[in-house]
């Protein structure tokens, strides 16, 4: 199942018990499904959780005549997609009217005198994202949006959320294929919201595979650096016993001062070794500097010889 799924799972399993708080996220629910009219209401969702959510809030606070349906939808994981209805067109208008929306309303917008306190305002927001929100699997990348049929709905939900103010969200918008979309792409904020709506564990699931990533890109650094001082100390160890044998060809390395004659014999018989290493075989010891400043004169020896 995707983490979008898992998401939604947990928040249809949370126990509320307060009838405003019920209230507010039913609202949330129709409010974001499609369609929500005085003669129509209707939930589709791929998520069985969310289909029987949404059947207990309706029974409880209503109780209409409700159908649900469930076919196999057409995709690469054989995903069944539920479709919840109110069947009475009478009781479509009676739930519209119990939610403060009138016939002659022109287009859907928020009413916030739905949303009593801020205890509502999870409840509606939690109801909303199982309706018509989805949130990206952490492990590949950070996005959680919410699509809405409407403009001004998408505008009236991208300002509740910027109010909520423990969460400091700075939610942005974009339409998509007919529909307007608000979304996040921070995953603190992400984590920030789905632990304010309810989903603490999937919240936490996203804090934990951020800590993963990031100790993970750690440890590539510290490879790739690892892996560049390597192929840097090779190029350099390659260069200096080109230039040993440059010179044991033509000159001989006899013929070199006793201090660089003795560093090239230790290289040549330890091409593996680092400069300190190297320098720690002498007698006595000199530092890493002193090593590479003899075998730089060296290199220096054979480029003029070669000239």
């Amino acid at each position: 199942m995707s983490f979008s799924h898992n998401v939604k799972k947990e928040l249809s399993k949370l126990d509320i018990g307060v009838y405003a708080q019920e209230f507010a996220e039913c609202y949330g629910m129709m409010l974001f499904s499609r369609p929500f009219s005085d003669s129509e209401i209707k939930l589709k969702t791929e998520s069985i959780h969310v289909a029987e959510r949404y059947i207990t809030l309706s029974n409880k606070l209503f109780a209409p005549v409700i159908e649900k349906q469930s076919t196999l939808k057409a995709s690469a994981d054989f995903i069944n997609l539920h479709t919840v209805a109110v069947i009475l067109p009478e009781e479509c208008a009676n739930i519209y009217s119990a939610f403060g929306h009138m016939k002659t309303d022109t287009t859907l917008r928020v009413n916030r005198a739905n949303i009593e306190d801020e205890m509502c305002l999870r409840a509606f927001l939690r109801g909303a994202f199982m309706a018509c929100g989805s949130v990206n699997d952490p492990q590949k990348n950070y996005h959680l949006e919410f699509c809405a049929a409407y403009k001004n709905l998408c505008n009236d939900l991208c300002m509740l959320l910027s109010e909520i103010e423990e969460c400091n969200l700075t939610p942005k918008t974009i339409l998509r294929g007919g529909s307007y979309v608000v979304y996040l792409k921070d995953s603190e904020q992400i984590t920030d919201l789905l632990t304010y709506m309810g989903a603490s564990s999937c919240a936490m699931d996203i804090m934990n595979a951020k800590a993963y990533k990031q100790m993970r890109n750690i440890a590539n650094r510290r490879t790739n650096s690892e892996l560049a001082n390597i192929n840097k100390t090779a190029q350099a160890a390659a260069r200096q016993l080109w230039a040993i044998d440059k010179l044991e060809a033509t000159v001989g390395l006899s013929s070199l001062p006793s201090q660089l004659y003795e560093i090239a014999i230790i290289r040549r018989d330890n091409p593996e070794l680092s400069l300190r290493a190297l320098g720690e075989l002498l007698e006595p010891q000199i530092s890493r500097s002193g090593v590479n400043h003899r075998l730089m004169k060296i290199i220096e020896l054979a480029e003029e010889d070669e000239a």
